[in-house]
C-alpha cells in the first residue's frame, strides 16, 4: 500500500500542493513511552504550522505551569486520570479522564498533574513559544 496522498492538480493556485505528500500519522497508545524521572513528551507529528505531541505521565508526575504566548494549545486525554489547571489570575481545575478535551488559551498559564498513569496528546500552532512560570 502506498503511503502517499496526491493533491488535486486542476486549476490549483498553489503549485506546491500538487506534489505528492506522505501521510503523517501515529498511534499514541500502541507506542506508549513512560519515563521514571519525569513526564515524557514525544513529538509524533510536526509541520511548519502545527505540532502534535503526546505526554506520558506516571502517577504523581507534573507538567508544571507554563504558557504559550503565540498560540492556543488543545489537549486530548486518551487514558488515565489527572487534573488540568488553568491560572489567569484565578486558578481553575478540571478532572482529566479518557475522552476529555480542553483548551489552554494563548498566553494563559496551565499545568497537568497525573493521579494515575496518564496519556494526553496536544496540538499547537507553530511556533507558539513557551514560557515556564516563575516559582
Amino acid at each position: 500500500m502506498k503511503n502517499l496522498l496526491p493533491h488535486p492538480t486542476s486549476n490549483n493556485p498553489h503549485p506546491k500542493l500538487e506534489e505528492e505528500v506522505k501521510m503523517n500519522c501515529a498511534n499514541v497508545i500502541e507506542t506508549k513511552e513512560f519515563k521514571n524521572e519525569n513526564v515524557n513528551k514525544v513529538t509524533h507529528i510536526k509541520s511548519e504550522q502545527m505540532a502534535a505531541d503526546t505526554y506520558y505521565f506516571k502517577p504523581g508526575q507534573v507538567l508544571d505551569y507554563h504558557r504559550h504566548p503565540e498560540g492556543d494549545q488543545i489537549f486530548f486525554v486518551h487514558e488515565g486520570e489527572g487534573v488540568f489547571l488553568l491560572d489567569n489570575g484565578k486558578e481553575e481545575s478540571l478532572a482529566l479522564k479518557p475522552g476529555v478535551t480542553v483548551l489552554a488559551p494563548k498566553g494563559i498559564w496551565h499545568k497537568i498533574v497525573a493521579n494515575k498513569e496518564l496519556v494526553v496528546s496536544q496540538a499547537t500552532k507553530q511556533p507558539a513559544g513557551m514560557e515556564a512560570k516563575p516559582k
